[in-house]
């Protein structure tokens, strides 16, 4: 990562930042916010409750619901990826930057396009029809394309990952550096992560099918196809 891509994604945490500071003077707005994030969780269990149900894919499904789609709380994890960017990280290979630079892209990407989607909602009483309405009014279908191949870049960077043998006991001998370095959060991130993919045994058919699914839904919530509603839960 070069210096001029460090300070993007460092404007984009301080961003991330700034906004859960607007959201905070507003308990309203910040409800609103954690039922979109709630929701976005349910729907992406019911849209991939095949893979939740399947011995090889489970895992890694939950894992993208936890780590990507849900409403928990990231502060303490994008606090420690502000502190490891600006340095290039000493501590972690170039290879795990890459992956921890495009986890906060589109961490950094999904709390606009979220705080944008919960201003346009009136309650934080979800429908489908009031997740479509609010979906299409917010629009920006560049910025859905750029979430969905973030979420794959994310994927594919954890599969690469496992390829590297000695990965493994590096990020297990990185624990108690990182831990004393207060980057325990991104530590157990990344070895779940590489546990969860590499217990996969090949990544390819899974983030094909969720390309192939967030894709379709993306394109049937824009276009208000009645078919993509009933999709959703």
């Amino acid at each position: 990562m070069d210096e001029l891509s460090a300070e993007s994604l460092l404007n984009e945490l301080h961003a991330v930042d700034a906004e859960r500071a607007r959201r905070a003077a507003d308990p309203a707005l910040e409800a609103r916010v954690q039922a979109v994030k709630t929701y976005q969780q349910r729907r992406f269990a019911h849209t991939y409750a095949d893979l939740l149900a399947h011995p090889r894919y489970e895992a890694a499904t939950r894992f993208f619901l936890h780590e990507l789609y849900g409403p928990d709380d990231y502060r303490q994890r994008d606090a420690q990826f502000a502190r490891v960017i600006p340095t290039l990280t000493r501590l972690f290979p170039a290879e795990v930057v890459d992956t921890v630079a495009r986890l906060a892209r589109l961490h950094a990407l999904s709390e606009r396009l979220d705080t944008r989607m919960a201003e346009l909602l009136r309650s934080p009483d979800i429908t489908a029809q009031g997740y479509a309405d609010a979906w299409r009014a917010c629009g920006e279908p560049a910025s859905r394309r750029q979430q969905i191949e973030l979420t794959m870049a994310v994927g594919e960077s954890l599969d690469r990952l496992t390829r590297k043998p000695l990965l493994r006991q590096t990020l297990k001998l990185m624990r108690g550096p990182a831990q004393m370095a207060g980057l325990g959060a991104l530590q157990a991130f990344l070895e779940s992560g590489f546990d969860t993919f590499r217990a996969m045994r090949g990544a390819a058919e899974f983030l094909s099918t969720v390309r192939q699914r967030e894709d379709t839904i993306a394109g049937g919530l824009f276009r208000a196809d009645a078919s993509t509603l009933g999709q959703l839960p």
